[in-house]
């Protein structure tokens, strides 16, 4: 009787088990699709920082500025009223070209937003060789402080309006966050956005993450689980042998 019912247990216990192993199966499935996209998500965020540090497009001139031209972080262009041209200044290398201390720490920050970010997808390679939970909150915590220059880069930037340079573009009535006749250019709107990507982007990193630390649990939990219906078969059928040995051995005796 106790043997059929370790058997039966045992048989209880392997559907059971199979279920776990079927949700177990999706898990991981669904969790890999989410950081696959995840990686694609963060490779076209960069691609987004590299664009709005380099473009010159963040302020540009309007229908009633005084003269044509438009400005980045650390390159401008300005017309001099009485030809098309524009002239062209400022350099990343060169921050003495740069118009305003404002322009110089956006541009710092900025470009700091920047390298994490490739810094963040040069990561990626650390999935071949370290802990998968480990590296996604690597990365988690390197998006996050991207972000934060990114901020900090989009909140100084307004601080430079008041230089001689933007006002002669935008006239006199440009100040500190005030932009007088000119707007703003999409360089500066896709910049704002960025913000919200890598925020996003973080916080499903630190998912990812803390959902790889649930999943090797689940694998250790699933190993002991195996392990002891395993164990419980085969002591129920050696006990089972040895019952019917010692059966056989006394009614030959007797």
């Amino acid at each position: 009787m106790r043997t059929a019912g370790a058997g039966s247990a045992a048989a209880g216990m392997l559907p059971a088990q199979e279920a776990a192993k079927i949700y177990h199966t999706n898990y991981v499935r669904n969790s890999r699709a989410i950081g696959v996209l995840w990686a694609i998500f963060t490779i076209c965020f960069a691609i987004v920082n590299v664009v709005c540090f380099i473009q010159p497009y963040w302020i540009g001139d309007g229908v009633d500025t005084p003269q044509a031209g438009y400005f980045g972080l650390f390159h401008y262009c300005i017309g001099n009223g009485f030809s098309r041209e524009l002239t062209c200044r400022g350099s990343f290398t060169d921050f003495s070209s740069l118009p305003s201390g404002a322009f110089k720490a956006a541009s710092f920050f900025i470009g700091l937003s920047m390298m994490l970010i490739i810094a963040c997808i040069v990561c990626f390679i650390l999935f071949f060789f370290c802990n998968t939970a480990t590296v996604y909150k690597i990365c988690a915590w390197m998006q996050l402080t991207s972000a934060a220059c990114l901020v900090l880069g989009c909140m100084i930037f307004p601080d430079g309006w008041d230089s001689d340079e933007v006002k002669r573009m935008c006239g006199e009535k440009t100040d500190k966050y005030t932009l007088g006749a000119c707007s703003v250019r999409w360089a500066y709107i896709l910049a704002i956005i960025g913000i919200l990507d890598a925020l996003i982007l973080s916080f499903l990193a630190f998912v990812l993450g803390n959902r790889q630390d649930s999943l090797l649990a689940e694998e250790l939990k699933l190993e002991n689980k195996g392990r002891t219906a395993l164990e419980t078969l085969l002591w129920g059928g050696l006990k089972g042998k040895c019952l019917k040995t010692t059966i056989s051995f006394f009614l030959f005796y007797m």
